[in-house]
């Protein structure tokens, strides 16, 4: 018997702190409580648990099938630092509020991130729960919003962070591609969470003004404190958040501060609709 998931909720709208030891997270026994708990929570926190890479990756395949990155691997090296990531670049894009995978046919279900070396200043990582957010719309503008679709790209939050790309740079971006999505998904188990973020940049049926005014209110009702966590990174902490029912951003922080996280993430299981 693997007894009870032990966790303290950190707010009413988002986050739980588990509080296991590291080998009862590595055998699996509570793998199936931590998923269900992700779901309603959106975040989870690990406090210092002090996994090695090796151990991370173990943990993540209790959960699920792991999502390797483009590059092939299963372990990703997270910083803004070009000599400690191969995602240096792409990733001044994770300063800006987002979910992972909006344009694949099923995005990433969750990532779980590790604290290595941290920055002397910024880099705490924030989340939000657009389930909750939708949850706490009045009914009428719920059923609203489930009727619009916007439209996603990768390329739209480029400008969020390079509003002046030189050519190759908007032709990389481009080719990641460009998806038409439902504002509002609903997903298998019948909740239902808004589909915001940086990648968003256009309304269908709607002016560019009204859809920009639109999704600019969303984010800020979504990203408001009900369901609002700001994690304040210790070494060795690790957190799991729910990529299809949370928005995240990093803290800017100097290229130069050392930061380095660790990433691993689990295949998406379901496609937005």
């Amino acid at each position: 018997m693997s007894g009870v998931l032990r966790s303290e909720t950190i707010k009413p709208g988002i986050g739980s702190k588990v509080l296991m030891t590291k080998e009862e997270l590595l055998s699996g026994a509570y793998s199936s409580q931590i998923r269900a708990l992700l779901e309603e929570r959106g975040v989870l926190v690990f406090p210092a648990l002090n996994f090695t890479d090796e151990e991370q990756l173990v943990f993540t395949r209790t959960l699920g099938t792991v999502s390797k990155e483009k590059t092939g691997e299963e372990v990703f090296t997270v910083s803004v630092d070009p000599e400690k990531s191969s995602g240096a670049a792409y990733l001044k894009g994770s300063f800006y509020w987002h979910f992972d995978g909006t344009v694949q046919d099923k995005p990433v279900l969750a990532s779980l991130l590790t604290a290595k070396t941290l920055s002397d200043t910024g880099g705490d990582t924030e989340f939000c729960n657009t389930y909750a957010a939708f949850e706490a719309l009045s009914e009428s503008e719920q059923a609203e919003l489930e009727q619009l679709r916007t439209r996603h790209s990768t390329w739209s939050s480029l400008f969020y962070f390079d509003p002046e790309p030189d050519q190759a740079m908007l032709e990389m971006f481009l080719q990641a591609g460009d998806k038409e999505l439902p504002l509002v998904w609903t997903h298998a188990s019948g909740r239902k969470s808004l589909v915001l973020g940086c990648t968003a940049y256009h309304v269908v049926g709607k002016t560019p003004k009204d859809g920009v005014m639109l999704l600019n209110r969303l984010r800020e009702w979504a990203t408001s404190e009900p369901f609002h966590y700001r994690h304040q990174w210790t070494v060795g902490d690790m957190v799991i958040w729910d990529n299809t029912g949370t928005l995240h951003r990093a803290m800017p922080y100097p290229v130069d501060s050392g930061r380095e996280m660790r990433r691993t993430k689990l295949e998406g299981e379901e496609p937005i609709i």
